[in-house]
């Protein structure tokens, strides 16, 4: 457990040129496929689309955040990533809900929409995921980037999963299992981003008293 604790003020916080050039940079790529996204999931009545475009806003505003707390302390930092998980289980939940109401409204999407979206979404975040490879390991400010974004390719490459099998079945339910499995993922991220979060409180909490 010692070894554990000494391990948050040895972890990578952010602090350099090419981290904060990588975070403007998904910044910008992550605001525009929300709207991209926000869009097209409502034209083509699509709740994994919809879901997605949730977490290119949620990540949006994750970037921000984190660009915003550089530099300050470990405790100032986990909170924010804090916040930042508690946001991210939210988003998870609401996205269950919404699956829920699909499976009532029994609405088909339209699955070539759902596509063509799908890879416009999936090179942008692979672009972001390439940016912010080498950043991976960090605090918990850091690590919830990377967390949010391994998250949007993994949810892009699902939305096409669900476009081919509503296509293929022509029915919903591909593009509902798709959005639930996502729902599942910002959830498990979230209890890993605010699990960390706490750890890192818990250790500056005992440095300050110590000193």
């Amino acid at each position: 457990m010692g070894a554990h604790c000494h391990d948050h003020s040895e972890r990578f916080d952010g602090l350099t040129p090419g981290f904060r050039r990588a975070l403007w940079a998904v910044i910008a790529i992550n605001g525009l496929m929300f709207l991209v996204e926000l869009t097209a999931g409502a034209l083509a009545g699509s709740r994994a689309l919809q879901a997605d475009a949730l977490d290119f806003l949620a990540d949006t505003a994750t970037y921000a955040i984190s660009l915003c707390v550089l530099g300050l302390s470990l405790r100032a930092r986990a909170t924010a990533a804090l916040l930042k998980g508690l946001s991210l289980a939210a988003m998870g939940l609401w996205v269950l809900g919404a699956t829920v109401y699909q499976v009532l409204a029994l609405g088909l999407p339209r699955a070539e929409v759902m596509g063509a979206i799908g890879v416009l979404a999936l090179a942008a975040n692979l672009g972001s995921v390439l940016l912010l490879l080498r950043y991976k390991d960090g605090d918990a400010n850091v690590r919830s980037v990377w967390l949010c974004s391994r998250n949007d390719a993994i949810g892009n490459i699902a939305v096409l999963l669900a476009a081919l099998g509503v296509w293929l079945s022509g029915t919903a339910w591909p593009d509902l299992i798709v959005a639930a499995v996502m729902a599942t993922i910002f959830l498990w991220s979230a209890l890993l981003i605010v699990r960390q979060a706490l750890g890192e409180i818990r250790y500056a909490k005992r440095t300050a008293a110590a000193e």
